[in-house]
């Protein structure tokens, strides 16, 4: 039976009675829910550590200084830090469940991400959204989103879908959307696609934010990108790169990932001269460095301890600036009004989380995480989310080619890349291995060869259904017959990760939800993907890169300089095929 559906008068009433509460408690005329005793918090208006009681009622922080609370904790040399904000990741890049995902990072103070759900989108359209909408609601983290502005990337990629303005158009009234994610297509931009620039205009149309996306963009170019609308860049590596986009306008993410790691040659921007335009993200955070490194707490101590950051300086970076660019009024500050959400820490130099409060719940304790409902799917999206394999039984013969290809040069500790020529077969001597790109949405067939150098493989194969971002089945090997064998097991598990030698499976990771994330516990999932990076290390991989989060970048066709789609070699710069 349905609920019965609460009138207006009804509506005003429940929400009057919550008001007078907090207004009771701010008063002192009643004790607050919860009290945090003794609390010496991060003041981000005033730029200072103060220190007095915080009192919380219906879940807001409702008044500063001395009061009493049905709940008290004692905070005493310990420092209160709003909840940290990650300003952009695909939470599909942690390979589980949003819920595993929320299990890993509530423990390390985050309690808002915005995330971007491109990459369930280009396999599922429409249906990954709400999968993801659905798969995040009622979590005690706020997952917060961006609407997939490249589905694909570029018109020259191979997705599930193809998304106009107007397949997303609906979806900037949902309330927990912020506005148009990274707009990868910049040379669209710039060149004035309509389509393109369609949903910028859109996404301003429903007053909503727009992410940027445009490495190394200067001069007219990178003027024409900011004068179409576009806010904000996370993919700077250096500061000169960083400056020319703030000096326009630009607010700069910070991002500290798996796959990019950009908080060092970024740090000179952590001053108050710059900082004021700068928070912090990881993009995409694999299950090893949640748990093993952490998230945004982690991103803040290493800009205080390795960088000498201003502490105070650093949390507001991690949790203010963010929560203001994205106009999330009610949080990323301690004060009357905002939201209770805190991340306790002991000290700034150790900066371990040490309790984590979200709307004045207690669910990290230091030592037990409460436990929260699992999301209900609906049966449609769950069952479309686990079939979304579409191709047919490949042979060696589908990987032989005598034509010359161009060869992708792999830079380690980068996804950028070289264009190192031409190559018509494999030379492991020369680290020149062959790779392709396998269209897996609709069976077209299409198989995309070139050849790749810097990997280091020595024998066999490895090949993964995470491939930015079309997500098509990505394969690189020393021979044809390894090739074949690791993307038909890829079929065969519905999605995953495998490492392939003489027709022999040596790591495997099945990632059965859209080819991209597991229902796995989060911890299983690292034990096998470490396991695989292994096996991948044993047969030749170079060591100074991640072998499958790397990999999964060469299709991306926005990133310079050579990637691989489904139909070849790309020169990203000439969006042209070589």
């Amino acid at each position: 039976m349905a609920a019965p559906v609460e009138s207006y008068a009804g509506r005003i009433q429940r929400k009057l009675m919550k008001k007078q509460r907090i207004i009771e408690a701010a008063s002192g005329r009643k004790r607050a829910d919860v009290v945090l005793k003794n609390a010496t918090y991060v003041n981000v208006f005033s730029n200072e550590l103060c220190t007095c009681d915080i009192a919380v009622a219906n879940g807001l922080i409702v008044g500063l200084g001395e009061y009493e609370g049905v709940q008290e904790y004692d905070m005493t040399g310990k420092i209160v830090c709003p909840g940290f904000v990650d300003a952009h990741i695909h939470l599909e890049s942690s390979l589980v469940s949003p819920r595993e995902f929320v299990k890993a990072t509530l423990v390390h103070g985050t309690t808002c991400v915005i995330t971007d759900p491109h990459e369930i989108t280009n396999v599922m359209g429409t249906d990954g959204i709400d999968y993801m909408f659905q798969a995040t609601e009622g979590l005690p983290i706020d997952v917060r989103f961006m609407l997939p502005s490249c589905v694909p990337a570029t018109p020259m990629d191979e997705s599930g879908a193809n998304l106009d303005y107007r397949a997303i158009d609906s979806f900037f009234e949902h309330p927990r959307v912020c506005g148009l994610a990274e707009m990868m297509n910049a040379y669209g931009v710039i060149h004035n696609d309509a389509e393109v620039v369609s949903k910028i205009v859109a996404s301003q149309a429903h007053h909503k934010k727009i992410d940027g996306h445009a490495p190394g963009l200067v001069g007219k170019d990178l003027d024409t990108y900011v004068a179409a609308g576009v806010y904000s860049d996370h993919e700077c590596s250096t500061v000169d790169d960083a400056l020319e986009k703030l000096k326009r306008g630009q607010f700069i993410m910070i991002r500290e990932g798996t796959a990019a790691r950009n908080l060092e040659a970024l740090v000179p921007l952590l001053t108050p001269q710059y900082a004021e335009r700068c928070m912090f993200c990881t993009d995409d955070k694999h299950p090893s460095d949640l748990l093993e490194l952490g998230h945004i707490d982690y991103i803040c101590k290493r800009a205080i301890n390795e960088f000498g950051v201003d502490p105070i300086l650093a949390v507001k970076v991690a949790c203010h600036h963010a929560a203001r660019y994205f106009q999330m009024n009610n949080r990323g500050a301690i004060a009357p009004g905002y939201l209770a959400d805190f991340a306790i820490i002991d000290n700034f130099k150790d900066f371990n989380v040490q309790m984590v409060f979200k709307r004045g719940e207690l669910y990290w304790d230091g030592k037990n995480l409460k436990d929260f409902p699992v999301p209900e799917i609906e049966a449609y999206l769950d069952e479309r989310a686990h079939d979304t394999f579409h191709v047919s039984k490949l042979t060696e013969a589908d990987f032989r080619d005598v034509r010359p290809r161009g060869v992708i040069g792999m830079i380690p500790g980068e996804i950028v890349t070289t264009d190192n020529g031409y190559a018509d077969h494999v030379d492991l001597e020369k680290d020149i291995l062959k790779i392709a790109v396998i269209e897996r949405h609709k069976g077209t067939h299409h198989i995309g060869l070139g050849y790749i150098q810097g990997y280091g493989l020595k024998h066999g194969a490895v090949a993964t259904s995470i491939s930015h971002d079309s997500h098509n089945i990505i394969v690189v090997g020393t021979n044809s017959k390894d090739m074949a064998f690791a993307v038909n097991h890829i079929v065969e598990n519905h999605g995953g990760i495998t490492v392939v030698e003489n027709e022999q499976v040596k790591g495997d990771v099945q990632l059965e939800i859209a080819g991209l994330m597991s229902d796995q516990p989060l911890t299983g999932m690292n034990e096998k993907l470490e396991n695989a990076k292994d096996a991948a290390f044993a047969l030749g991989v170079n060591k100074g890169i991640d072998p499958f989060m790397t990999l999964s970048f060469m299709s991306l066709p926005v990133i310079p300089t050579l990637r691989l789609t489904t139909r070849g070699v790309i020169d990203v710069i000439t969006q042209q095929y070589i």
